[in-house]
């Protein structure tokens, strides 16, 4: 993925999980980097490990925004557009998630949800088109494997991925006479904070993690390392034939339709 040196990436949620350590490894590969998050203390820390990791401190734009806001999104754009003059990659990964089911929801929570898992990179897309068809460069959308199947207890969650699948599909069948590819991660149950934004104790969320042994073929949880490589092949040449496609890095979890039998140990 050498191809990413000196490229220009705009990461979104980049203060804490997947986000973080697609920043991380970016950052490693030579990859200049516009970096945005709610939490400005962690979008620091990331900032100083992107620069742990061999990239310059002039290479790396820190944006502190809520993709909630219509304007806030407007102005990670712009300002990453303004400090680099171009972009090649965009990752569309902040996302925030919401218990509730079709008796519990509320349409504020379908509001957040969407406002910033769909809305915020349906707009940043749009936006930034022109920057990536100069540089035939690359959309990477963080989905989940949410998205293709269905979940209970997060019902609005389960729909915005699904939303933002067909978000992909769409643009990249429409971006791709232009040159610009367009792709989806799909993860299963990746090891961040998520979770425990949404509302799960850390009781609850421990009892979750071990759920994880039945509910994926592969008998664990993942890693966020596990993620942020396949995004990082998506945005690069190396994968240049590849566009549209929605890529599962789940452990299998979308094989399993039941849980599998407990460990015997």
């Amino acid at each position: 993925m050498s191809s990413l040196k000196g490229k220009v990436a705009l990461v979104t949620g980049a203060s804490s999980g997947i986000g973080a350590e697609t920043a991380r490894y970016f950052a490693s590969l030579g990859c200049y980097l516009s970096l945005t998050g709610r939490n400005e203390a962690n979008l620091k820390t990331v900032a100083e490990e992107c620069q742990q990791n061999g990239l310059p401190k002039d290479k790396i734009l820190l944006i502190l925004a809520d993709l909630g806001s219509e304007e806030d999104v407007k102005k990670v754009a712009d300002k990453t557009i303004e400090y680099f003059g171009s972009l090649d990659v965009l990752v569309n990964n902040a996302g925030v998630v919401y218990p509730g089911s079709i008796e519990t929801f509320t349409l504020e929570q379908f509001d957040k949800t969407f406002d910033v898992n769909v809305r915020a990179p349906l707009q940043l897309t749009h936006l930034l088109k022109p920057h990536l068809i100069k540089t035939k460069g690359a959309i990477v959308n963080v989905s989940s494997v949410n998205g293709v199947m269905a979940f209970p207890g997060v019902m609005t969650y389960c729909m915005s991925k699904t939303t933002l699948d067909c978000l992909t599909q769409n643009s990249a069948h429409d971006l791709a006479p232009h040159g610009v590819r367009v792709n989806s991660v799909n993860p299963g149950v990746i090891k961040t904070a998520v979770h425990k934004r949404g509302g799960m104790t850390d009781e609850q969320y421990a009892q979750f993690l071990k759920k994880c042994e039945r509910t994926h073929a592969m008998g664990r949880p993942g890693n966020v390392d596990e993620v942020a490589k396949v995004i990082a092949f998506l945005a690069s040449d190396d994968s240049s034939y590849v566009t549209g496609e929605l890529i599962t890095i789940d452990g299998g979890r979308h094989l399993l339709t039941v849980m599998a039998p407990e460990k015997t140990e």
